[in-house]
This record gives structure tokens, C-alpha cells and sequence, in this order.
């Protein structure tokens, strides 16, 4: 549609996100889902973030039905909070230090301490809940390259929300200078037993919007019942487009 996409299994994505480590680049990786595609065709920033990413993947089984029906399958569907614990695994391996930056107060610091249990060796250097707003306060964004620089991570996780995340990434990426940062949405909240992930099943049959929305009607049904429609459109004009 309007972005590339990285066609790659889970195991490759690992392979080069260490590589990406090892070449300390301020590289950095998004996921887009049906949410990021509707955004990108109107949000200049967003798509000057896409354009600059280092790996695109693609997080959501409906662009997986979509790009089959295009005729250019992907390998395979590669979400934020299924990437997530695996890459602490392999920073445990590798002894890469990781921090930790977004969600509520104490959630990411949650989300490491259960990590840390199931990966003994990992090293979260750093926790931080921003405040509202905080991408605007010149003092809080020096207390945030303060805390990242003194920790010196190899890997950023970033979890503030589409486009936020994104935005401040690519806006700020040679500023905290570290080889690789995620854009990973509610994965604190998921680790952290904030939040329930769907099913395995509902995962599979690409049900997951719809048990998000039972957990958090309020929130959700806007973006994956009216939001999110917009996707359809989209569909049969890049298809066309394709044509």
C-alpha cells in the first residue's frame, strides 16, 4: 500500500536486529499494522519515519490477507508484542543491555521484572514513564537523553503509541544514540499483566482488534471500528493503483 515492507520471518527479523546492534548506526524499527497504514497516507511525519526505518514489518494477519490478495505474500506476521519477549531472550544471550521507555507510571519497570525472570541474564539498565506532553518540554527531553546516555543501552524499546513512538524516534535517534530502538506500542502493558492478549486462536483467525476492544471499549472501538475502516478504501485504491 503506501509503505515498503521487509519480508522476512521472525528467526530473520532476530538475525538483523543483532546485526543492526553490531553496527551501531542509531538504526531503528517499526511494525506497522491496518492502525499505521491509515495514518501513513495522511501524516507527513509519520511517513518521513517509515521512509528512514532501518526494518519495516509487518504486525497484523488483515495486511497478510491483503498483501496475499495483491499477489506478493509476506512470510510471515511479525507483531510488537510477539517480538518483544523474544528479543529479550536474545539480549540475554548476547549480554546486550536494553531500556525501557513509556507506559504508565511503574509499568515498564513490571514489565522487567517479569522478564527478568524468565531470561535470569537480562540487562534493563533503565525504566522511565515520560509525563503528558513531554515531547514538547525541553527540560524533560534532556532528563530523557540524560538517563539513556548515562545508561548506555544497545537497544531501545519505546512504547508511547502509533504515531508517537515513531515520531519521537526518528526525531531523536541521533540525539540518544543508541545502535538500535523499537517502536512497540502496549508490549510493556502485555509483559507487564496489565493487559491480556487474545488468544492464541483469535490471534491466528486475525481476531485480536476484536478482544482488544472488550478489554478496552472506550479506547478501541474508535480506531478499529471507524478509525481503522478506512483501511478498506485504501485496499481498492492501491489495488487499482497496482492495475
Amino acid at each position: 500500500m503506501n509503505t515498503e515492507i521487509d519480508n522476512l520471518t521472525m528467526q530473520e527479523v532476530l538475525q538483523s536486529i543483532d546485526q543492526l546492534v553490531q553496527e551501531d548506526k542509531c538504526a531503528y524499527v517499526v511494525t506497522p499494522n491496518v492502525d499505521h497504514i491509515v495514518q501513513l497516507e495522511t501524516d507527513k511525519q509519520l511517513q518521513d519515519a517509515y521512509a528512514n526505518a532501518s526494518l519495516i514489518l509487518t504486525d497484523g494477519k488483515p495486511l497478510l490477507w491483503m498483501a496475499k490478495f495483491y499477489g506478493t505474500p509476506i512470510k510471515e506476521k511479525i507483531s510488537g508484542s510477539d517480538l518483544f519477549p523474544l528479543l529479550c531472550g536474545m539480549a540475554a544471550r548476547k549480554g546486550y543491555k536494553m531500556f525501557f521507555l513509556g507506559a504508565a507510571e511503574g509499568v515498564a519497570a513490571k514489565a522487567a521484572e517479569n522478564l527478568k525472570k524468565r531470561n535470569p541474564c537480562l540487562q534493563v539498565v533503565g525504566t522511565y514513564s515520560p509525563p503528558y506532553g513531554f515531547e514538547k518540554d525541553a527540560a524533560e527531553m534532556e532528563r530523557i537523553e540524560g538517563m539513556v546516555k548515562a545508561a548506555q543501552p544497545q537497544i531501545l524499546i519505546v512504547g508511547l503509541g502509533c504515531p508517537k513512538q515513531e515520531k519521537f524516534i526518528w526525531n531523536n535517534r541521533e540525539r540518544l544514540d543508541v545502535p538500535v530502538s523499537l517502536g512497540l506500542g502496549a508490549s510493556f502493558d502485555f509483559e507487564a499483566g496489565n493487559i491480556k492478549r487474545a488468544p492464541k486462536w483469535m490471534q491466528k483467525c486475525g481476531l485480536e482488534w476484536l478482544f482488544r476492544i472488550t478489554q478496552d471499549p472506550k479506547r478501541m472501538f474508535k480506531r478499529y471500528i471507524i478509525d481503522d475502516l478506512k483501511i478498506v478504501k485504501l485496499f481498492f485504491k492501491y489495488r487499482k493503483g497496482e492495475k
